[in-house]
């Protein structure tokens, strides 16, 4: 058989050829294969990075660096709009708020001291009155008829007691004669005075000067004592009462700030307290306090008084709203927006809160005056986030 050249046979050439084409394409499905399992593995890496990123710390961020590099992968940086605030030290204040009512020191429910009827009211509402000054008249017809009938009597007796005299100190008649004169006019006089006293009970007076708040009385009334007819407030020694629960008791004393706030007239003034009770109320388990008001017309008796007590004092102290502390761990800290290698990002600050009222919080460490607090847009950012304002 002649000798067999496979180069020579067409069938078997092309043959060949597909045979090599085919390996090669399996060779190189094989490397792509591998190629895309690592790429996927990289990829997977990738991502996992940067969801912890949370917990960042340079070699993370520098991993992520070099993959993104080898893969070809970048991420579009997205800036979130942030609103700060300059820290700055201020004076902080505590308060204990509790409610109170303004009050006259001079109120007065005014009534009759002896009883009868009214026959004469001499004031009316809202009248200006002075102390001592009649208010009503309480019927003295009968007053009036005995010490009449008295003073006759003691017109007589004085007449006879200036007769006996003479004639005692002419030493005519006897000792007992004068002594009895003498005796008879003084009980008569006594009497008189004591008539007069009654008939000045019967008007019905103020104590105080002030206003006649109110006229409870009418004409024909019967009076009694400890019945009020009338009402007269002074108006121009006013206080605000209230009463404070026991747990503040060791806080509080005379002399300590007050800020009040008068609601229905919308004013608000700063005092100081007046009287603070050293004695718990037994039923209430509160102290009572009080505070002095100047005299405006603005300001009724039983109006609602709003008291703030000052009961802690912090001056240059850094002082920032309660809204924007976050926490982690249970500790607080808050976002400031810093400035690195040129670009604006935020970064965490621990703080270490002292008190807060009014939605403001002290800050005791771990902020600066000059500081710029994030106050909107904190929620979501992580440390060394990209920011801007």
């Amino acid at each position: 058989m002649a000798n067999f050249n496979p180069f020579k046979s067409p069938f078997t050439i092309h043959h060949m050829i597909n045979r090599y084409a085919f390996l090669i394409l399996v060779s190189t499905t094989v490397l792509a294969a591998c190629g895309g399992d690592s790429k996927e593995k990289k990829m997977a890496e990738l991502k996992k990075l940067k969801q912890e990123k949370i917990d960042y710390n340079s070699k993370t961020d520098k991993r992520i660096a070099e993959l993104e590099k080898e893969l070809g992968v970048t991420e579009e940086v997205k800036l979130k709009d942030v609103t700060v605030a300059a820290v700055k030290d201020t004076i902080f204040q505590h308060f204990i708020d509790v409610q109170g009512s303004v009050d006259a020191r001079e109120n007065v429910n005014v009534s009759s001291k002896v009883p009868g009827v009214i026959t004469a009211i001499h004031v009316r509402e809202g009248q200006q009155v002075s102390k001592g000054q009649a208010l009503a008249q309480v019927d003295d017809q009968v007053l009036r008829s005995n010490i009449a009938e008295l003073r006759t009597q003691l017109d007589l007796a004085n007449t006879l007691y200036e007769k006996q005299k003479n004639l005692w100190n002419q030493k005519i008649g006897s000792e007992i004669q004068y002594l009895n004169a003498k005796n008879q006019k003084e009980s008569l006089e006594k009497k008189m005075a004591t008539l007069q006293d009654q008939l000045a009970q019967s008007r019905i007076v103020s104590p105080i000067s002030g206003t006649v708040d109110a006229v409870i009385a009418k004409v024909g009334d019967m009076a009694s004592p400890g019945n009020p007819t009338f009402r007269v407030v002074n108006a121009n020694d006013l206080k605000v009462t209230a009463n404070i629960a026991e747990t503040y008791a060791g806080l509080i004393k005379s002399g300590d700030q007050v800020v009040i706030s008068f609601p229905d007239i919308k004013r608000e003034i700063r005092s100081t307290i007046g009287f603070a009770s050293r004695t718990i109320d037994p039923v209430s388990r509160t102290i009572k306090v009080e505070v002095p008001l100047r005299p405006d017309n603005a300001l009724r008796p039983n109006m609602i008084a709003q008291i703030r007590i000052v009961d802690y004092t912090a001056p240059n102290a850094v002082v920032i709203p309660v809204n924007v502390i976050q926490y982690t761990s249970g500790k607080p800290y808050v976002l400031v927006a810093q400035d690195n290698k040129g670009k604006l990002v935020a970064q965490r600050k621990t703080i270490e809160m002292g008190r807060t009222y009014n939605d403001q919080a002290e800050i005791k460490s771990g902020l600066k005056p000059g500081d710029r607090i994030i106050t909107t847009g904190f929620q979501g950012l992580n440390d060394n986030d990209q920011i801007k304002l």
